[in-house]
């Protein structure tokens, strides 16, 4: 297994990115191409595991701060090159916690959308009450969809859904303003229509706060409002956890003895609510696994997303989405 990962593109630097490499090659047997400036990167290796790296030397980064449209001139760049190498086949997969838009136009652009798909979409897994994950997308990728694009969200959501959470009985829910099958707009309710014609597994529409109860695994709606739903999230989760500590550190000493038994719930808590656990947003519908990790990613982020990389090229995600295509 290769996975190339973009050492330049996080909001903290390289150091949290090699930091993930350098956890992941300690627990999984794949050769990580690191894409960023050799002679600054290759330090920060243990000689130890120089063995299962190879650089790929990069100088220009893409900030967040510039346009996505960038990344098309700039071939130089360690988004770019990282693409290359899985567009030439020279990788499995790549794994990016840069310029998101700019991942994602290259990645379409460079490797092509399978065939069929009118739109690629970014997928992520939010927590939910039954200890497990369901999956949302679009999370962002595309901000306008007609019911088409939404049904083949569905599809594709489907197929990476089993194979993630390692289960065949993965249902789907459309969000929507209501449950009832009269509810949500024009696009939504051509989208219902489609779905429950060609899914067995659909259960209608459920609302925002059905996604957190574990009732399906998949959850479909557009870009714009999946990226509503997932950072609101983020906050919510981030809010209540500081709540939580301000009033520890208000109460008095029986209630702070009190929270220290509590100490494995919260902790628990945490890890439930906490991205790094997943790791990235794999871009469902390129021809290729490409993962978009957070900017923000700490090192057991990127470790995640090096993983999920790894899950998505062993269960063969890119090849079962186009045999749904010909299913559905």
């Amino acid at each position: 297994m290769r996975i190339a990962i973009d050492a330049m593109g996080g909001d903290f630097g390289p150091a949290p990115i090699i930091k993930g490499i350098i956890k992941a090659l300690k627990e999984k047997d794949f050769t990580a191409y690191i894409v960023g400036p050799e002679k600054e990167l290759k330090p920060l290796i243990p000689q130890n595991l120089r063995d299962k790296v190879r650089f790929i030397n990069s100088e220009d980064v893409i900030k967040m701060d510039e346009s996505a449209t960038e990344a098309f001139k700039r071939k130089e760049s360690t988004i770019y090159k990282s693409i290359e190498l899985l567009r030439n086949n020279e990788v499995d997969a790549v794994v990016s916690a840069g310029h998101s838009g700019a991942t994602m136009s290259v990645a379409t652009l460079r490797l092509g959308r399978i065939k069929g798909i009118k739109r690629p979409a970014i997928s992520t897994f939010l927590p939910n009450i039954k200890r497990s994950y369901t999956l949302l997308l679009d999370a962002g990728a595309n901000v306008d969809c007609d019911a088409m694009n939404l049904y083949q969200f569905a599809l594709m959501g489907e197929v990476y859904a089993k194979a993630f959470l390692n289960k065949e009985d993965v249902k789907i829910g459309l969000l929507s303003n209501g449950e009832e099958e009269s509810k949500g707009n024009s696009i939504t309710k051509e989208a219902f229509e489609m779905l429950k014609n060609s899914f067995e597994n659909f259960k209608g529409n459920i609302e925002g706060n059905d996604i957190f109860k574990g009732e399906v695994e998949v959850v479909v709606t557009d870009g714009f409002i999946g990226n509503i739903v997932l950072k609101t999230s983020e906050g919510a989760a981030e809010t209540i956890g500081r709540l939580i500590k301000d009033e520890i550190n208000k109460s008095g000493l029986l209630q702070k003895i009190g929270a220290l038994l509590l100490k494995p719930v919260f902790k628990g808590l945490k890890k439930a609510t906490d991205y790094a656990e997943y790791g990235g947003a794999p871009l469902l519908g390129v021809n290729g696994c490409v993962i978009i990790a957070h900017g923000k990613s700490n090192s057991k982020a990127i470790k995640n997303a090096i993983f999920q990389a790894i899950q998505y090229v062993e269960n063969n995600v890119t090849e079962k989405i186009k045999v749904s295509l010909k299913v559905h």
